[in-house]
């Protein structure tokens, strides 16, 4: 008997959504298919595509397990058709279904292209709202509709009243709505994290590893030490560990940076609420009641929780609010090139270099790293916003358009204009040296803003001050920047101008810096 075809993209790894669900096991059958199309329409990360299709593989193995009829494609299969479109015609012929099932895809590209999919196979296709969201397309549009600006703090506390989460006689525990200023300290040297969990791959895992060292070679990243989850049991794992081990102090440490130790007190599973393994509403529940037994402190929690209720359901619905325009946004008309370094992370900036390293190592930095230290470089040097965009698309694991284009071209690069931040997120060296030991290990001086060996970010933050005055001056944010600004002496002001220009034209040209 012919039934229907049910597709599981790579993101949507999770039980419960209604494709499943609702799935006949006697007559349906669930396509999984690693393709081309997607694995290199931006050359994503080794350590990306190792994780999304060893986490695949398994959990098409337990859906076999639980009694599902599973098609499961494989990059190197030979008549591989390299586009899931392909893929889905290829299934619906060979096994007859008459209809497709897919859960609405996260990236607009996408889901344009799905929306003509029943003309091409033919056949009623039904895309099911992601129901893993605790914030619909349409709660976040009825929202903003009636907003001159949109910012995430007012969002997030309208889902804090929403769900109930952390509120107590319909107010917030504690007296606060969020608790940042508790939560901006630099890290001790004296103060050491605990390890992040890790995990030796199978033979599933390393099966895929061999695939991407011979298929995808000429993509960013290593693949060497892959240590990451690819199951439901092992995410709830790392889960369960950072709840005990590293949520109470992560709240004071959670924008501390330090030289050689990426990991810090952060929770590692951004990787896989973004695919699926994990549901950000589990997430939110443990997190909320290790401060209701006493484990974590209230700051460590509503900032943790934050990130979760507050910004990933801020982004999510601020990029569907703004695609397409988004993509294409330049507030600053940002022309730069991305400097090769970015690549390869050769520089003697130590700030970069490490945040870069970090990256090509682990496909991962934290969002201090990722904000203000690449991003902070990048918006200074007016770069590109599209290569940008490409650029934190495909170097992080857990990097999907949906939450990386709002957080790049809004709060990054804030080439929307101001729509989703109420300033430019910039900053001399000084945060840098505040929040870090990276400048200890630098070839230059953060305590000099000109002359030989002066920090690079000091005289670029002051040249950006000075050339984008007249759309920044007006913004109340900025007033006590404009004042310091005024006091300089035009001389100080030439100077920091002329080096930020050599160090410029040296970017361009792909010298040495």
């Amino acid at each position: 008997m012919a039934g229907t075809l049910r597709l599981i993209l790579g993101d949507q790894l999770t039980r419960t959504l209604p494709v499943l669900t609702e799935a006949n096991r006697q007559s349906d059958v669930i396509l999984l298919a690693e393709v081309k199309e997607e694995a290199t329409y931006v050359k994503h990360h080794k350590k990306k595509i190792i994780l999304l299709f060893s986490a695949m593989r398994h959990f098409a193995s337990t859906l076999r397990q639980d009694g599902f009829k599973v098609h499961y494609r494989k990059y190197d299969d030979y008549d591989n058709k390299g586009s899931l479109l392909a893929e889905v015609q290829a299934a619906k012929a060979a096994y007859h279904c008459h209809s497709v099932v897919v859960t609405e895809p996260g990236e607009y590209r996408l889901l344009d292209a799905m929306q003509r999919w029943a003309e091409q196979l033919d056949c009623p296709v039904t895309l099911l709202p992601d129901c893993r969201f605790l914030s619909t397309k349409q709660d976040f549009r009825y929202w903003a509709q009636d907003r001159k600006i949109l910012r995430m703090e007012f969002f997030y506390r309208e889902m804090r009243k929403k769900t109930g989460i952390l509120m107590e006689q319909g107010g917030p525990i504690g007296g606060k709505w969020n608790f940042d200023s508790s939560n901006r300290e630099p890290m001790p040297v004296t103060v050491q994290p605990p390890a992040p969990t890790r995990f030796e791959p199978d033979d599933i895992t390393r099966q895929v590893i061999a695939l991407v060292d011979e298929t995808f070679a000429d993509h960013f990243g290593e693949s060497t030490q892959f240590h990451y989850a690819v199951t439901r049991q092992q995410a709830l794992q790392v889960l369960n560990e950072f709840i005990a081990q590293r949520l109470p102090d992560f709240g004071q440490y959670q924008d501390a940076m330090r030289h050689n130790m990426p990991w810090l007190f952060h929770s590692h599973i951004s990787f896989y609420i973004n695919c699926g393994l994990l549901t950000p509403g589990e997430v939110i529940e443990q997190a909320e009641t290790a401060y209701h037994t006493g484990e974590a402190p209230l700051n460590s929690v509503e900032g943790f929780i934050r990130q979760i209720l507050g910004w990933r359901e801020f982004v999510r619905g601020y990029y569907w609010h703004f695609m397409p325009e988004l993509k294409h946004d330049n507030y600053f008309n940002a022309r730069r090139a991305l400097p090769d370094f970015f690549w390869h992370g050769y520089t003697n900036m130590n700030c970069l270099r490490q945040c870069i390293t970090d990256t090509r190592q682990h496909a991962y930095a934290h969002h201090i790293q990722r904000l203000m230290v690449l991003g902070n470089f990048a918006l200074l040097c007016e770069l590109a916003p599209e290569a940008v965009q490409q650029w934190y698309l495909l170097v992080y694991a857990d990097a999907y358009e949906w939450v990386e284009l709002p957080n790049v071209a809004g709060m990054i690069l804030y080439a929307d204009g101001g729509k989703l931040a109420s300033k430019p997120y910039i900053s001399s060296g000084s945060y840098i040296n505040k929040m870090s030991d990276y400048c200890k290990n630098c070839g230059y001086s953060v305590s000099k803003k000109t002359g030989d060996n002066a920090c690079p970010f000091n005289y670029l933050y002051w040249r950006f001050i000075d050339v984008h005055q007249h759309v920044l001056r007006s913004n109340p944010r900025m007033a006590l920047i404009y004042k310091s600004f005024e006091r300089m002496g035009p001389d100080k002001i030439a100077a920091l101008r002329d080096e930020a220009t050599a160090f410029l034209t040296k970017i361009s040209k792909n010298e040495e810096v």
